[in-house]
């Protein structure tokens, strides 16, 4: 199994780098680099491609909405060259409150798109002349639609792959079967190897019922918060907050797919409670709420014995990479986390 984690949105590409330097030597394997409304993640993954040795350095996500199809290809196509071969493409739609309050454009049809955009950059990476009439993305552009002049066009340089491998981070049954169907790897959140089959699994199963014999198996990225040792289950309160947030208070009470994960591994009563809770301006209850059992089968922390029990629990359920956050009052704390996993790992 890889290890891989995601770098903070706030921290800066210096010293992120020299951070991620020392993770690598320690088992890092995969870097994921966020975007959200922050400093573009392209930039810091450059900074990365030349900082670094081993470790894939992969978007954490771009959202489509932001690039054109072929402008990801590109993108994609330098940092793999920066790199030697070391890029992944992280895809995923953001949210409307991102893509049309910060980007200006509409929020529509989020799984056709990506579909879309993954023939085309492979399509760009293969070093073919552009050509693609669908329904959202037409290259080169109808004459109907423009000056007419558009012409089918290839990348200038030589892709150093071409195949450069696709994530996709998705959620709802019809993207995570679009994903088990066209992508590379898969990004879930509130991922649970209890209950990964009852949330996704026809989702899985038809998607891959569909795959190319020909592509290699779909990676899964799950995991959770790493600490091991003794006495530190305490810390697996730390992503309260974060996990209230998302059940309670992302999307619309109606719309909220992170509660309906939520609810479908085996907490109904529970993701009803916290959403009324935190809609109603009551976080700190909301909190409570969210039961120890849950938090404990969605991290790993905990002895060295239980975080071994999760690891192998997870990849019996799927997982085939880790992506962890590594827990620790400073970076060398984290350091030593990622070596204990590592050991891990590796061991099973």
């Amino acid at each position: 199994m890889r290890i891989s984690s995601l770098i903070s949105y706030a921290g800066g590409f210096k010293e992120t780098a020299k951070e991620i330097q020392i993770l690598e030597k320690a088992g890092l394997d995969v870097v994921w680099v966020p975007e959200a409304y922050s400093f573009d993640a392209p930039s810091a993954m450059g900074y990365l491609a030349a900082n670094t040795e081993r470790v894939t350095i992969a978007s954490g996500i771009l959202p489509i909405y932001s690039r054109t199809p072929s402008l990801l290809a590109m993108t994609a196509a330098g940092i793999d060259y920066l790199s030697d071969g070391r890029c992944m493409l992280g895809l995923g739609a953001s949210g409307p409150q991102v893509i049309e309050g910060f980007h200006g454009v509409p929020y529509q049809a989020p799984v056709a798109r990506i579909r879309e955009i993954i023939e085309i950059c492979r399509m760009v990476w293969r070093r073919e002349r552009v050509q693609h009439l669908g329904r959202y993305y037409q290259i080169p552009l109808p004459q109907n639609l423009g000056t007419g002049l558009g012409k089918p066009l290839k990348i200038i340089n030589h892709p150093v792959r071409d195949e450069i491998p696709i994530a996709v981070a998705s959620l709802g049954d019809t993207s995570v079967e679009m994903t088990a169907e066209l992508a590379d790897a898969w990004l879930p959140a509130f991922y649970t190897a209890d209950a990964a089959q009852a949330v996704w699994g026809d989702a899985l199963a038809k998607g891959k019922a569909k795959r190319d014999p020909n592509r290699a198996p779909l990676e899964v990225f799950a995991g959770g918060a790493v600490a091991i040792g003794k006495g530190l289950e305490h810390l697996r309160n730390l992503s309260r907050p974060q996990t209230a947030l998302y059940v309670g208070g992302m999307g619309a009470r109606s719309k909220n797919f992170y509660n309906d994960i939520f609810t479908k591994s085996g907490y109904a009563r529970e993701a009803k409670i916290i959403q009324d809770l935190y809609l109603a301006g009551d976080k700190k209850a909301a909190e409570a709420a969210i039961p120890d059992e849950y938090l404990a089968k969605n991290s790993l922390i905990g002895d060295e014995g239980f975080v071994r029990e999760r690891v192998i629990a997870l990849k019996e359920s799927g997982v085939s990479s880790l992506n962890v956050g590594f827990l620790g009052n400073n970076f060398e704390e984290r350091v030593a986390s990622c070596e204990k996993l590592r050991n891990i790992v590796d061991s099973i």
